[in-house]
């Protein structure tokens, strides 16, 4: 197997070198694999000119596109560690990534110059457009085990940390994406409209791709309409995006206008995807695959194949090949088929630990396992189903209700666009569930929530409260941030109280 991110460019601009590798969604420029090699050998050139060398960080912050990527392998070529920044990080968070990283270099893009130069202090800054030159030096080698990305984790509970992620486990991540679900052939060609700050975006088909020989078509940024005229225009066939971008693109008024028929399949992942929006696109003919990761995984875990995405809704599926995974009790011994414990994996795409955090890596990684802080069950046949994160389970008059449970209800409910399900303090229960929706239309009504979930759940599981709002917080990978809800709401007067 190729040992590194730079040797799988090298080897493809020997191996298929007329094959399009890169496609500028807003330019239409093509780069094809021989041409990709070159302009990676460049920057590597312009990035060793400004004293990278192996092990040193470099960051980068700028929106999607080829440059991005190129910069990538060239940091890899140099046997460096790429640190991707978001960019929707006010100023003094990016500060925080800076200084606990420690990057030689910041590179950004036009877009960011200003944000960059407020960031970074002292450090050495470079716009992208500078690191374009026809230099060249020779790949440094870099073995499996040494860090390739360092991924902040979003930090929905605190402070992000960094994950480092190999050159070992981005391959095994390709080849698990690449042979497992639907897989990726070489002829594939898939549209990156998340952001590539975000391991889905970089991981879950843009580096298979890559990998696989494809053809990756990046956009700076995600517009559903324009996310449907590129699918049509560059004939996409595989797609993936976080279930709120799904969710945006069903809203296009006219959806069917756009040509989707070289689409084998849409990925959806980041959160748990609503079934409603899942229907939509399976009720027009394609194909809908739904999968679990997490950045520490680099990020593929487990993945619902499209069969059993109606039979099995709820479930995020089974394993990727090179992927175990098990459901554990407080002592991380297994527990029985069907009882809810935490998901804990292991496979050659876990990452390597926190960044300058022994402690946590080892408590996280103890036994060898990668604990995910997920509750979930298992059935016979595998099929693993969140019921929630550890930290949001409500404890309601001794009952465990689990959040996604109730949610998956109220985002049947049709005056409901969006909704979080979060517990509050209560005198007489301990925790009372508190249902947080925005509604679809002008208004909603309350008491008519609470009344529908009292037809489809368990009493205890049903919200007492209900607080509408016109959008809930999200991070830039779409996760909600829960922390901010429990924050804002815990003790606030009701707005529908039973």
């Amino acid at each position: 197997m190729a040992s590194s991110l730079a040797q799988w460019i090298a080897r493809r601009g020997t191996i298929t070198p007329g094959s399009v590798a890169l496609v500028a969604a807003e330019t239409g420029e093509r780069i094809t694999y021989a041409d990709l090699e070159r302009r990676v050998a460049g920057r590597a050139a312009a990035l060793r000119a400004l004293g990278v060398r192996k092990g040193d960080r470099v960051a980068l912050l700028g929106l999607n596109s080829t440059g991005y990527l190129e910069t990538l392998f060239a940091v890899a070529w140099l046997g460096a560690i790429t640190l991707p920044i978001n960019f929707r990080l006010a100023a003094a968070e990016i500060e925080y990534l800076l200084d606990d990283a420690r990057p030689v270099v910041v590179v950004h893009d036009d877009t960011f110059a200003a944000l960059a130069k407020e960031a970074s202090g002292a450090r050495t800054l470079v716009s992208d457009s500078e690191l374009v030159q026809e230099g060249r030096v020779e790949p440094e080698p870099a073995g499996p085990d040494d860090v390739a990305v360092l991924m902040y984790t979003s930090g929905t509970t605190g402070r992000p940390k960094g994950a480092m992620l190999t050159h070992g486990n981005l391959e095994a991540n390709a080849i698990n994406v690449l042979t497992s679900g639907e897989g990726i052939l070489p002829s594939d060609i898939t549209l990156t409209v998340a952001p590539l700050f975000h391991i889905g975006g970089l991981a879950l088909f843009t580096l298979p791709l890559l990998y696989a020989g494809g053809t990756v078509v990046v956009a700076g940024k995600f517009d559903p309409q324009e996310t449907l005229a590129l699918i049509q225009r560059e004939k996409v066939t595989v797609h993936f995006m976080v279930p709120a971008m799904w969710a945006a693109m069903t809203q296009v008024p006219d959806f069917d206008s756009y040509d989707l028929s070289r689409l084998r399949y849409l990925l959806c992942g980041g959160a748990p995807c609503p079934l409603p929006v899942i229907e939509f696109y399976e009720d027009k003919g394609l194909t809908f695959v739904e999968g679990f990761g997490m950045t520490e995984l680099s990020p593929a875990a487990l993945v619902l194949e499209s069969a059993f995405v109606r039979s099995h809704a709820g479930s995020v599926g089974r394993p990727f090949l090179h992927v175990e995974a098990r459901i554990v009790d407080e002592r991380d011994d297994d527990v029985p088929t069907g009882t809810v414990g935490e998901l804990v994996l292991r496979g050659p795409n876990v990452f390597a630990g926190y960044w300058g955090l022994p402690e946590a890596s080892a408590e996280t990684l103890r036994g060898g396992w990668f604990h995910s802080g997920d509750l979930a069950r298992c059935d016979a046949d595998g099929f693993v189903t969140l019921v929630d994160r550890k930290k949001d389970m409500i404890i309601s008059g001794g009952e465990n209700v689990y959040p996604i449970e109730v949610e998956q209800v109220l985002h049947r409910h049709p005056d409901i666009a969006d909704v979080a399900v979060i517990g509050a303090p209560d005198p007489q229960w301990g925790e009372t569930v508190v249902a947080v929706v925005v509604p679809a239309g002008d208004s909603l009504d309350g008491d008519a929530v609470i009344a529908y979930c009292r037809e489809r759940i368990a009493a205890f599981k049903c919200p007492r409260r209900v607080e509408v709002v016109d959008e809930l917080p999200r991070n830039a990978t779409g996760k909600l941030l829960k922390r901010e809800l429990r924050s804002r709401y815990t003790d606030s007067a009701a707005s529908v109280s039973r």
